[in-house]
């Protein structure tokens, strides 16, 4: 009797080849053009297909590694993919923050972000006082200041040995990132080249404590600007890179200067895309720190700290942030991420709540205990998709940062404005993209919720992001940071602060299945701005609608018809309405007949949105 245990899934079934599956979508397709209908042009310059098979695979040669092998595109750990749960906390007064770090540190989380705003507050004594009874090997201790970072690391490693720390398991990072600065605000604290001699000193400080990191590359700063995948992990790359080529310059070796960096990561929306930017990121740095020739491997394992990001994070509708940092946390720890900190769904506009902590730390602690994310290793391996995804980003990547070496490096290329021109060209396009509703938001630019009134939960200081420490001016043009739902928002606030809200009467006439889909669309579309949107069954004639509308007191009417009753009725409606403006709902064939009679809005799927409702409230005096 065969053993059929042995016996090979599926292995009943004849296969099946590329061609046929190919023979048998071109059927499905009917005369569509495979390329238009099922192919997907991403941001960052390639083609996504439709299916990917194992012949897919073979170009690609890093296959055949296993995780916690060079070049670690499979991880960094062998036997476990655990990350650290961060939350990041203010300090304002030293004694509530350590109080606070203590509290979550029974809630999950095992890594501290001490957020330090004010210089001044970095002493020795204070440092002791923020980690006074801290004192696990199983806990990170991170620090992100605005200025004075030198000073800190030495109040840090001084209270270290006070609390004879052992130097060899002490974990966690400074987030020092001159260069990082200077993309965001055109200018470091200091001239650059005096800020890379202190990036060494830094480095020399914490140099008996391995595991403490204390250089940021914060490639963050790009995706929060709306740049593509690509040139986020392009410019992180050569970023670092630039440090490498400094710190060595200055006497460091490579693997004292590659030891002490970190990167840190925005993690966006794009699901797939953002797994396979961590396993190509840890790829590429790889082979980066290798062309350095270091003594041995271990130091070109890319150490990332992940952070979901703020570019499609939105104030109105901010529940749905939740479910947008679900798949960002998602994103990062199967991508391998080393920490993650989750922002809480309202960090963007106030201050964050017990509330919305707690569910921001349970998001992480959902995925590791109870689905289990870190006890499996590299979950993504072998995925046809992911894979080709890994290969594809890596490739772009890869040609772009070998664009910026050319120029020159990190700090040559900024200089020129030719990293700023790739970011400012791409946030363009997203721009445009959620102005058309191309990239939705949802709660914003499409399905809002119109009767949500919110400026008077908002703290205007949350919005303005500024260190407070730099000198003013600019060496250097910045990129800029912002947020893809940013100019919705303006619209809406405004919307809520004018004397009077507008509303929009939905003139409903004619065919049942026209006037209702239209109808619907419209309210999204008007609802967008915050206006006050009255819909309607239907109306037996024009003229009833008119005076129903007029008895509404409506700013704005929407004839909501089909395309063969807006002949008629729309010319009927423009003369009866008077001064009040009338909107055409789709794009009839009569369009240009109805322009010529003096009707000139119309909004479809094509339009602009945001354009569109920026006009209305120009008219509206908003």
């Amino acid at each position: 009797m065969a053993d059929k245990t042995k016996q090979l899934l599926f292995s009943d079934f004849p296969p099946v080849s590329t061609q046929e599956w190919m023979d048998k979508i071109t059927a499905d397709l009917k005369g569509a053009d495979f390329e238009k209908k099922l192919v997907w042009r991403t941001n960052e310059g390639f083609n996504v297909q439709p299916f990917y098979r194992s012949e897919d695979l073979e170009s690609i040669n890093y296959l055949e590694s296993q995780p916690g092998e060079f070049p670690y595109v499979r991880g960094n750990n062998a036997k476990t993919n655990k990350w650290f749960v961060r939350q990041d906390i203010l300090v304002k007064d030293v004694k509530a923050a350590n109080e606070k770090a203590l509290t979550v540190l029974t809630k999950g989380v095992d890594s501290i972000g001490f957020v330090i705003e004010d210089k001044a507050l970095i002493t020795e004594a204070n440092v002791e006082a923020l980690l006074k009874n801290i004192i696990s090997d199983d806990v990170e201790i991170n620090f992100n200041a605005c200025c004075g970072n030198k000073e800190l690391i030495e109040a840090v490693v001084a209270v270290l040995n006070k609390m004879n720390r052992t130097h060899a398991e002490v974990k966690g990072s400074i987030n020092f990132d001159p260069i990082g600065d200077l993309t965001i605000n055109g200018k470091a604290c200091c001239d650059i080249e005096k800020a890379l001699d202190r990036v060494k000193e830094v480095a020399e400080v914490a140099k008996n404590f391995p595991q403490f990191k204390t250089l940021a590359v914060n490639a963050r700063h790009f995706n929060n600007a709306g740049a593509s995948i690509v040139q986020e992990l392009a410019f992180g790359l050569a970023m670092g890179n630039e440090y490498l080529s400094q710190l060595t310059e200055r006497g460091l070796s490579i693997n004292e200067a590659a030891a002490k960096m970190k990167f840190n990561f925005g993690i966006g929306g794009n699901y797939f895309m953002e797994i396979a930017k961590l396993r190509a990121g840890r790829l590429l740095w790889a082979k980066i720190v290798e062309a350095y020739k270091p003594t041995g491997v271990e130091v070109c394992k890319m150490h990332v700290h992940s952070e979901t990001s703020e570019w499609n994070k939105t104030i109105f509708d901010p529940n749905v942030n939740m479910l947008r940092t679900q798949t960002e946390a998602m994103s990062a720890s199967i991508g391998g991420t080393q920490s993650l900190t989750v922002i809480p769904f309202d960090a963007l506009y106030k201050e964050t709540t017990e509330l919305s902590e707690r569910v921001a730390r349970n998001q992480q602690l959902l995925l590791k205990e109870e689905s289990h994310f870190e006890k499996i290793v590299d979950p993504s391996a072998g995925s046809y998709y992911i894979e080709n995804l890994t290969n594809s980003i890596a490739e772009q990547a890869w040609a772009l940062f070998v664009e910026v070496e050319e120029k020159g490096g990190y700090l040559a290329a900024m200089k020129e404005g030719f990293i700023q021109g790739l970011v400012k060209e791409t946030a363009e396009k997203r721009r445009k993209a959620v102005a058309t509703r191309r990239e939705n938001l949802l709660g914003t630019n499409q399905f809002p919720n119109t009767g949500e009134i919110i400026s008077g939960n908002i703290d205007a200081s949350k919005l303005v992001k500024s260190c407070a420490c730099c000198e003013t001016g600019s060496d250097v043009e910045p990129i800029t940071l912002f947020r893809g739902a940013q100019d919705f928002e303006e619209l809406r606030l405004a919307t809520e602060k004018a004397a009077k809200r507008p509303k929009v009467f939905m003139l409903t006439y004619g065919n049942l299945a026209m006037r209702l889909a239209r109808s619907q669309f419209s309210g999204n579309f008007f609802g967008c701005a915050g206006y006050e949107i009255q819909d309607n069954l239907g109306f037996k004639t024009v003229e009833e609608g008119v005076e129903a509308a007029k008895a509404a007191n409506a700013d704005i009417v929407v004839l909501c018809s089909s395309d063969d009753e807006y002949t008629e009725a729309a010319p009927k409606a423009f003369e009866l309405l008077g001064d009040i403006p009338l909107v055409i709902a789709g794009a009839p064939a009569c369009a240009d007949e109805l322009k010529a009679k003096g009707i000139t809005n119309f909004i479809n799927v094509r339009s602009n949105v945001l354009e569109t409702l920026q006009g209305f409230n120009s008219l509206l005096n908003i």
